[in-house]
């Protein structure tokens, strides 16, 4: 820019295109290209120069612009306002307009709807690469009646739930059905609950990626789809119910009666795997009321299979009178289903292929298939998990095989063949733990400490334990009727109660591999209860059972029974003692014993060191009133031996008035 006083030379520099017409929009807009030449002649014409750029668009009429078109806005200052004596060459400026046309509401809701879906709860996804699957010739069973009742058009029960033990193959038979419905066209769409994918482990995804694969195989619902998104953008925030009106059934209504569109040919399979590891029982409640109200009810042609473990939404859903009790074909794969021969099967198979590997065809042998299959417990996790662990691709076969098969726990114990079970087994114990001691009347009890009471009743290998039924043992505890089966509530893959008859009642768990996890410190880890600290409880309870009585809940004789078993056994219970023996304890004790059983109780006496050592210093007086009944139980005993009578009666006065003298 060079300024002066001096008059150039007129030069004129032609337009590049045709002057816009009139009837241009932004006529204005369009060429700003002003000269200087332009600019003296209207000086020497004695005309106002205003600004040299173009003047603010003006706004067309409604019959201008496209509907829903975005306003167009032009410049509201001169780039030379105030400006005087300069002069520009070559100077050119473009006021470039604009306008969008208004967005397609099908491309627009499609777009919104991808954005609430979860790709990974695909079966084809690549999240789950390589996820497991039945082989060819294992569960063909099972396989063969799923299959089955979703090619049966006519069957009136349109739901089929699938429950099983955790590990019992339930994902595995999903993903084998997906892929079979896939290849046969059928397949609707499928979506697998993960609660270790932020993406997949609640039901706010369920019904976009539901709606999303079913308008992927029909334009015409795609577009009704879209439609519905485009209309309402905040249907993604709605409940699960209104969504799955929204998105699946008045779309497919709407087809059907305005387009005639026959929903028989739509591909009509829908599979839901792992409801339970959807975060919240009350979301995965929500989504099986909304199954039931909008999919069950409606004339539409979906067959609609879940997967899951037997957790409290769906198990209380399928139990009589829950509300899908007659509308559910209900399988429990655990109950129905012996894997035994599959897993054989299996194993067989994959250790044939490790042979290859390694050139060996003989590094494992029959017996070693038929002992993983008997620790398997009927649960495919078991064996799949020995698998994997077994063909370590930088490891000997044989060499992890004999640490599976041999497998114990023992300090500086490195190999850990069962992590991947550890690992399930503590997520499920965790969760429940805390849903259990969440509840306001459970406080001060100790979740862990009660299930492992339970598991030793019935699995310890000592008989003094594993005869007490389960009412009997909730009496014990001094628990509410019904208190066990809420204990295991959440537990109902790992444990069930079962009847040996009419007034015996036990906990069955259906992995012994849980079992094992639960004895073994260095696999349950911070879950790990001692032996010493539940039959410290134990004893706890005979203590409180005896004071009470005779209004104790049990019979004060069994309590009196099973003390010295519990105490010889248990962790330190020094202060409950001290309160015991003031109260009198001893003295009920000896008055309640049946001579049958004061061989128990004398045998306190050879135990009496150990029992004492934390009350010889601070409580002498104690340990004196204690060793009197001990030495008179011994004498007892060893007196009815011989067939000599005892009187009772005036050696129990005299030691009910020693023991009272510490009240």
């Amino acid at each position: 820019m060079d300024q002066t006083n001096s008059t150039p030379a007129k030069s004129t520099f032609p337009r590049p295109y045709a002057e816009p017409s009139d009837s241009c929009i932004g006529k204005r807009a369009y060429d700003g290209r002003i000269t200087n030449d332009r600019a003296q002649s209207s000086r020497s014409a004695g005309q106002t120069v205003g600004r040299m750029v173009p003047l603010p668009f003006e706004e067309p009429g409604p019959s201008q612009l496209p509907i829903a078109s975005p306003l167009i806005v032009g410049p509201s200052r001169s780039f030379f306002e105030g400006a005087q004596h300069f002069r520009m060459r070559d100077f050119q400026y473009f006021n470039h307009v604009t306008v969008n046309p208004a967005p397609n509401p099908e491309s627009f809701g499609w777009k919104l709807l991808l954005e609430n879906i979860s790709p990974n709860a695909l079966h084809n996804s690549y999240a789950r690469y390589d996820a497991p699957k039945c082989d060819e010739d294992t569960r063909v069973e099972v396989t063969s009646e799923l299959m089955d009742w979703i090619g049966d058009r006519d069957c009136p029960q349109r739901l089929l739930c699938m429950t099983g033990a955790a590990g019992s193959g339930k994902s595995a038979l999903q993903q084998t059905v997906a892929e079979r419905c896939a290849k046969s066209g059928i397949l609707g769409s499928a979506y697998f609950f993960s609660n270790g994918d932020p993406t997949r482990n609640t039901t706010s995804t369920v019904v976009p990626t539901i709606a999303f694969q079913l308008g992927s195989h029909n334009p015409d619902l795609k577009l009704a789809i879209s439609t519905v998104v485009a209309q309402d953008l905040v249907i993604f925030k709605k409940s699960v119910r209104a969504q799955m009106d929204s998105l699946l059934v008045q779309p497919l209504k709407h087809l059907r009666e305005r387009s005639g569109l026959d929903l028989t040919t739509l591909p009509h399979a829908i599979l839901i795997d792992g409801l339970d590891e959807s975060k919240g029982e009350d979301r995965q409640e929500e989504l099986l009321h909304a199954i039931r109200e909008c999919l069950l009810t409606e004339d539409l042609p979906f067959r609609i299979f879940i997967a899951s473990r037997p957790e409290w939404a769906i198990r209380t859903a399928l139990e009589p009178g829950g509300h899908l009790h007659t509308l559910a074909y209900h399988i429990q794969l655990s109950d129905k289903y012996d894997a035994s021969g599959d897993m054989r099967r299996y194993l067989q198979r994959r250790f044939e292929q490790l042979s290859l590997r390694t050139g060996n065809p003989r590094w494992f042998t029959e017996q070693n298939i038929e002992g993983l299959v008997r620790a398997a417990s009927g649960q495919f996790v078991y064996v799949a998990t020995v698998y994997r662990w077994v063909s370590q691709r930088r490891a000997s076969p044989a060499e992890r095989l004999k640490i599976v098969l041999t497998w114990t726990a023992s300090e500086g114990q490195i190999s850990r063949p069962f992590e991947a079970l550890d690992k399930l087994y503590t997520d499920i114990l965790l969760a429940a733990k805390t849903a259990y001691e969440a509840v306001d009347t459970h406080s001060g009890r100790d979740f862990l400490l009660l299930l492992n009471i339970h598991h030793v009743n019935c699995f310890a290998a000592v008989d003094y334990v594993s005869d007490i039924s389960k009412r009997r043992l909730t009496k014990f505890l001094r628990l509410e009727a019904g208190s066990t089966e809420i204990l295991i509530s959440d537990l109902r893959s790992l444990v069930t109660m079962r009847t040996a008859h009419a007034d015996f009642h036990y906990l069955h768990m259906f992995h012994k591999s849980f079992s094992d996890f639960l004895e073994t410190e260095s696999r349950a880890k911070e879950l790990f209860v001692p032996f010493g600290r539940l039959y410290a409880h134990m004893a706890k309870c005979c203590l409180l059972h005896i004071i009470q009585s005779p209004h104790s809940a049990i019979h004060v004789n069994q309590a009196c029974r099973l003390l010295p078993l519990y105490w010889m056994r248990a962790s330190a219970i020094d202060d409950e003692i001290i309160e015991f023996t003031k109260k009198g304890g001893w003295h009920k004790l000896d008055s309640a014993v049946p001579a049958e059983w004061r061989g128990e109780c004398s045998s306190l006496l050879d135990h009496f060191d150990s029992l004492t050592e934390g009350l010889k210093s601070r409580a002498p007086e104690v340990v004196a009133v204690m060793n009197t009944f001990f030495k008179k139980w011994k004498r007892d005993y060893e007196l009815e031996g011989w067939g000599v009578q005892v009187d009772n009666d005036s050696d129990s006065e005299h030691l009910s008035r020693r023991a009272r003298t510490l009240t």
